[in-house]
């Protein structure tokens, strides 16, 4: 099985402060994880590190076998990130959201709308599509996967499941079946 996102040693201080202590950690493709523990633990500092937003200050981390700090530049452009609050507008409905993205990358106002309501409906969403964001569960979307070493002494919880909807219909408004499609050249929309 392929690696899609692999840690080796990861350290990162931010001064006196170590974010990172030795993460080691492989993520199949092909599955979700989801980054459990407390405020401090870390998690921010990880994902910065996999989305060469951050430079390791030891170890190594690969993301869909690039190394994120050689070929960063190769990596962004196979790879997004959205944080929970700042990936859509809360006071819009679900439909709005997705039709927003879609004219932002281009789309026009008819092929934007399509493609909104073709996720909505491929991820079981419907019923979701005319309510306001706001209104939707933060937890939405959070799964995890296989065991993961998180630091040299903590664990990720783990077990295999089928992304929830809301993480597929995510995933796929990006052009992909499954959150966890790592194509090389993948771009959204």
């Amino acid at each position: 099985m392929e690696i899609a996102i692999e840690a080796e040693g990861l350290v990162k201080k931010y001064g006196a402060v170590v974010a990172l202590d030795g993460l080691d950690l492989s993520v199949p493709q092909g599955t979700v994880m989801g980054l459990l523990g407390p405020n401090g633990a870390g998690k921010t500092t990880a994902v910065r590190v996999f989305t060469t937003l951050l430079k390791p200050d030891a170890g190594r981390a690969r993301v869909a076998g690039l190394d994120v700090v050689a070929d960063a530049r190769r990596l962004r452009g196979m790879i997004g990130l959205s944080g929970q609050y700042a990936a859509v507008d809360e006071h819009l409905t679900g439909f709005e959201n997705l039709d927003m993205v879609g004219r932002l990358y281009g789309f026009t106002g008819k092929a934007s709308r399509e493609r909104a309501r073709e996720l909505l409906t491929r991820f079981d969403l419907d019923d979701a599509a005319d309510r306001p964001v706001k209104g939707y569960s933060g937890a939405c979307g959070v799964a995890s996967t296989s065991p993961g070493r998180w630091s040299r002494s903590r664990r990720c919880s783990s077990s295999t499941s089928r992304p929830p909807a809301s993480t597929r219909a995510a995933a796929s408004a990006c052009g992909t079946s499954s959150p966890s499609s790592s194509r090389p050249g993948a771009r959204c929309c």
